[in-house]
């Protein structure tokens, strides 16, 4: 078989899963397993990946899925137990003091609060806690789930204290290599990294900006009552000022300190300035927007959480701050264990893994429980027991019904996340094939040519489509993406930054994420119309990614200190 055939066979997984989500609407319990057994026999026939070690990169995918659904246990749990404490009342109070206008709590609470969740956590942790906060608010199920998705975009590269950079773009690239043709050059590798750091600080900025809008936008078009994108672009100069809160803090955070940094020094400067702001009426429409009265909604938007949500009656009103403690203490934990290293070393000693499963070379998973943002959301659970001063029973209702709504994300995430597993580790195979990723990224540089900057994010959206991790796309491809702008003569530094962003932007569409934020509120069975309208912010980001790489190649004339000269 030639190689393009071999490529296009590559991405039959991807099509099929497309098809069956999105163009048949399957819910993912039932077009998951399928595409896991396609996936598994296009390994096993056409790159000939010895039964071993698919099997080996099946079990690696349930380790890995065991990490997934401890985090979104972790994030139900709090959730429910903010609930049954009396909690999620007043903090439904205190965003409606702040302002009723469901596009500014959207621009607030996704935005602003779930950036810096994904700055200090990482790993799909906003979609899975800003999700459900959105229910708790009188969001509908279905639009908490896009608007949390929306999320995994702009603040992704630098997550969890900057780990898609600091570990995937590092990892990706040959270092050693890289740092002899920079030296030869007087150059650094300490240069280099700055550079692809600055870059993707840069273009999420110009891009990122308008994201706030599009929230508003997709929210009032998809969940309003008159369908309409205009009541959305109402509050452009608000939402526009919300971005630039945010961006313009991320930028220089990341030009000038580095990659652990950007989304939470972001987030926090944009909370300090926006929230003020909002509550003053700086910028606001004078129309406040709200969805129409919920017994109109159609089925398809509610999840079983909504259902629950106003079940505890009885309970003494609670101040604002007491009720937000355990969100701070969970933001407050979460970078403490990523920052403080005694803290951090401590966490992740305790940690269950496989190495070199069934003896299969660089196939390893492991779990670590008390550093994984689950654990930390399970701790934070525990504190509010104590300082919310709970009765056991609230706490085994909290924990009865995040239990059953786990159920349903298991099963599906048990056939995604090993799917995703043996095309990532296609590359070892009897045929001396690159990996299924990487012979798919092969076959759009080679189909474009010199305009592979335009396709560059593309090819790390893609992978993040994959893997739904920026981290592992950039595992995966940034050597690739070097070695084309090598090809090409075009800044490999650039390409790279390309890379990362178009991996943030490949989040918002990654099925086991949808899979995962949609298990927050109870939502299974419809991942297909939530991947509908998160293609669109996609689409967004990679096309306009795309332009600035155009513009930066050709027009600005970007190089990166390997050429000489």
């Amino acid at each position: 078989m030639n190689e393009t055939l071999l490529s296009l066979l590559a991405f039959a997984p991807l099509v099929l899963a497309g098809i069956l989500l999105v163009g048949l609407n399957w819910p993912a319990r039932l077009a998951m397993p399928l595409v896991f057994i396609v996936t598994a026999l296009i390994g096993l026939l056409a790159w000939e990946m010895s039964f071993t070690r698919i099997l080996a990169s099946s079990l690696q995918g349930l380790i890995l899925t065991g990490g997934i659904l401890w985090i979104i246990f972790g994030a139900i749990l709090l959730l429910n137990t903010l609930k049954h404490s009396g909690a999620i009342t007043a903090i439904r109070g205190g965003f409606s003091n702040i302002s009723p206008d469901r596009r500014v709590q959207a621009v607030i609470v996704a935005w602003l609060f779930g950036c810096f969740i994904e700055g200090a956590s990482g790993f799909g942790t906003p979609a899975a806690v800003a999700a459900p906060l959105l229910v708790a608010l009188g969001f509908p199920a279905l639009g908490a789930v896009m608007i949390g998705m929306m999320i995994q975009s702009t603040p992704v590269s630098f997550g969890a204290v900057g780990t898609p950079i600091v570990v995937g773009v590092t990892a990706g690239l040959d270092r050693s290599q890289i740092s002899e043709q920079l030296v030869a050059n007087g150059s650094s590798w300490e240069i280099f990294y700055q550079l692809i750091t600055s870059q993707v600080a840069i273009t999420h900025a110009l891009v990122g900006v308008l994201m706030p809008l599009f929230m508003c936008a997709m929210l009032t078009r998809f969940f309003g009552k008159n369908k309409s994108w205009m009541e959305g672009l109402a509050i452009a100069p608000f939402a526009i000022f919300a971005g630039l809160a945010f961006v313009l803090p991320y930028a220089a955070a990341g030009v000038f300190l580095g990659p652990e940094f950007p989304s939470m020094i972001g987030a926090l400067v944009g909370l300090a300035i926006v929230v003020p702001a909002a509550k003053a009426g700086f910028l606001l429409p004078k129309q406040s927007w709200d969805f129409a009265d919920p017994k109109d909604w159609p089925a398809e938007w509610m999840g079983n959480l909504e259902i629950k949500m106003d079940q505890i009656a009885g309970k003494l009103p609670m101040s604002g701050f007491k009720a937000w403690i355990p969100y701070l203490l969970l933001a407050v934990i979460l970078v403490a264990s990523r920052v403080i290293e005694p803290l951090k070393n401590w966490m992740t000693s305790v940690s269950f893994g496989w190495s070199n499963i069934l003896g299969e070379a660089g196939v390893s998973g492991s779990i670590q429980p008390l550093y994984l943002p689950g654990g930390i959301m399970v701790m934070v659970v525990l504190l509010t027991y104590v300082l919310h001063q709970m009765k056991f029973k609230e706490l085994q209702a909290a924990l009865s019904e995040s239990s059953k709504t786990l159920l349903g994300a298991g099963f599906v995430l048990i056939f995604t996340i090993p799917m995703v597993r043996i095309l990532i580790n296609s590359g070892v195979n009897a045929a001396d094939l690159p990996s299924m990723p990487i012979a798919m990224a092969q076959l759009v540089a080679d189909g474009v040519g010199g305009i592979y900057p335009f396709f560059a994010p593309a090819v790390g959206g893609l992978g993040a489509f994959i893997a739904g991790s920026n981290t592992v796309s950039n595992l995966m491809l940034a050597q690739f993406q070097f070695s084309v702008g090598e090809i090409l003569g075009v800044s490999s530094a650039l390409l790279v930054a390309m890379q990362a962003v178009g991996a943030a932007a490949g989040n918002m569409i990654a099925i086991h994420n949808v899979v995962a934020a949609s298990a927050t509120v109870g939502l299974l069975g419809r991942e297909g119309q939530t991947l509908r309208m998160t293609v669109i912010p996609t689409l967004y980001y990679l096309v306009f990614a795309g332009i600035i790489a155009m513009i930066a190649v050709y027009g600005l004339g970007v190089t990166d200190g390997l050429m000489p000269g």
